[in-house]
């Protein structure tokens, strides 16, 4: 059978969430990835040393909004004390790059007031956080760099960001920063630099279980790989009336495109989701002394709730993932092996590394953040478009329980079980054959913990597609997260609640009022296989 090509609505769509450049294109960018751009750049700007200290700025990202264990912020704090001058920090608020990322509602006031509370604890130890506005995503490195000229900057700190988008901000601003201001810019997201673990062949791991082995070892041989480094020390009071204007800068309202439905809304999730450092470390500490130890063996039962809920933390940088090391290590009896000792907190700090493998993937293979499947073939998929499918999907009435419940969590809660988050986002792409750009879109648009670097990956197309029957049976056995969250659902007896439609008399199940599924499982199930095998084969490079 002859090749055919690609339609061209498939190659330029009109949904924003579906745009992303040709699969040429993102080889290209694989073959000269921007993190070793930057990291040359970086090298030859030379060391910090060469530069006397004047005022010294840290650069927050929304990755690392905490003073405690934050590489840039201490590094740059110990470079101001070398001088006379001040520690200043800022934070770049970019409401087009809200947008354009498609950020919640309730991540984007998370943001917010992690800026709010690490603003009023730097200014006690008067160390203003100011928060510069850029208009356009144009304008946000010419902000900075009007920043640290008006303040006599001679250093500037910032932690590494690992996608297409901040690395090509960060090359651009390494290019354009005078030469004599020193720019520095550190690791914190992760225990071991991405990219550096190598296979025995001396490339980048493209395996979890290898990299994770790997990672095990290295941290087990070097545990100061997790130390971690205190908050700065503060400036003198002469700061609050040099710097006068930064510490006067506002945090900013949520923009109009990412409002609450309600004030009710918002002030529900905040009480979900509580900002600040001292709450992550609460939370953490809770987990590790009431979860952890039944985290093993049923942390795929949503109903029990036994993951920690850190997500939104590591997410925005609340807290560091190696203080949730060390507070692993404490609960371990102070053993530095992690796959020792306790079964639940090897299996949690294993979802750890998980998160370190996807910014390490993200290195290696940086088309993943351009809106592209890490395998490209699957960018030759012709998916459906259905519709009244999706709009089943998003408002959790597709007539599939475990599906239904996911997504209706995910709405209460702008957070959803990672075993759910398995099961609808295959059923997105797999049973409904739905462009899971649209899915990974729609967590990007509801999620309070939604990362680049894990969601890209969480949504990538394949070939196995999770049955939502057996897949509830297996991880819900009682029903119990269905019935929270399906009370469609609540008085349905026993096993029938997995396939209400099935397992039920027609007469019982009209009454629920709970819709059919919208498409069958088995059908569909081969189509998609069907419809991989045939279009990553015959369709044009």
């Amino acid at each position: 059978m002859s090749k055919h090509a690609r339609p061209s609505s498939s190659r330029e769509p009109s949904d924003p969430a579906l745009k992303h450049p040709p699969t040429k294109r993102a080889r290209e960018i694989d073959a000269h990835p921007p993190f070793h751009t930057l990291a040359e750049l970086l090298e030859e700007r030379g060391s910090s040393d060469s530069v006397s200290p004047r005022n010294v700025l840290h650069w927050f990202r929304s990755k690392d909004l905490r003073a405690e264990d934050n590489r840039g912020l201490h590094a740059a704090g110990q470079k101001a004390r070398e001088g006379k001058g001040h520690l200043i920090t800022m934070y770049l608020h970019s409401p087009k790059d809200l947008e354009w990322h498609g950020t919640s509602p309730a991540r984007t006031d998370f943001i917010l007031e992690n800026l709010r509370i690490l603003k009023e604890q730097l200014a006690e130890e008067n160390i203003p956080l100011a928060v510069i506005e850029a208009p356009e995503r144009k304008d946000k490195v010419d902000k900075v760099l009007e920043l640290v000229e008006k303040y006599d900057v001679s250093h500037v700190f910032a932690n590494m960001e690992y996608e297409v988008d901040e690395l090509r901000r960060d090359v651009k601003f390494a290019k354009e920063l005078k030469e004599d201001i020193s720019l520095e810019i550190l690791h914190d997201q992760t225990v071991v630099v991405p990219g550096e673990l190598k296979t025995g062949a001396g490339g980048p791991h493209k395996v979890f279980t290898p990299y994770h082995k790997a990672w095990l070892a290295e941290t087990a041989s070097d545990p100061a790989l997790y130390d971690t480094v205190p908050a700065p020390k503060g400036n003198s009071k002469d700061a609050q009336k040099d710097l006068k204007a930064l510490f006067e800068t506002a945090i900013p309202s949520l923009p109009s495109a990412k409002t609450f439905a309600s004030d009710e809304e918002r002030d529900r999730l905040r009480r979900l989701w509580p900002a600040g450092h001292k709450a992550g470390i609460d939370r953490l500490q809770h987990f590790l002394d009431e979860k952890v130890r039944d985290y093993a063996a049923y942390r795929s039962q949503p109903a029990r709730d036994l993951g920690s809920r850190l997500s939104p933390y590591f997410a925005s940088g609340a807290l560091s993932v190696r203080e949730a090391l060390q507070a692993c290590k404490k609960s371990n009896n102070n053993d530095s092996r992690f796959d020792a000792g306790d079964a639940g907190i090897a299996a949690w700090v294993r979802e750890l590394v998980f998160r370190e493998f996807y910014r390490h993937t993200m290195v290696s293979t940086p088309h993943d953040s351009l809106n592209l499947p890490h395998n490209l073939n699957f960018d030759k998929v012709h998916w459906e478009a259905d519709e009244a499918g999706w709009e089943k999907w998003c408002a959790g009435t597709t007539g599939v329980p475990f599906v239904d419940a996911g997504m209706r969590q995910l709405r209460a809660e702008a957070y959803m079980h990672n075993r759910l988050r398995m099961n609808v986002s295959s059923y997105l792409s797999g049973n409904l054959l739905i462009d899971y750009r649209r899915g990974e879109r729609f967590f990007a648009e509801n999620l309070v913990d939604w990362d680049l670097c894990n969601n890209t990956m969480g949504w990538e197309p394949s070939y196995t597609i999770f049955n939502p029957v057996s897949q509830a049976e297996r991880n819900d056995p009682d029903g119990e997260y269905i019935r929270k969250w399906v009370p469609e659902l609540r008085d349905v007896p026993g096993k029938a609640v997995f396939a209400p439609w099935k397992r039920l008399s027609e007469a019982e199940f009209e009454k629920l009022g709970y819709p059919r599924p919208h498409v069958d499982y088995d059908e569909t199930a081969r189509r998609a296989k069907d419809r991989y095998k045939h279009d990553l084969h015959e369709a044009d490079p």
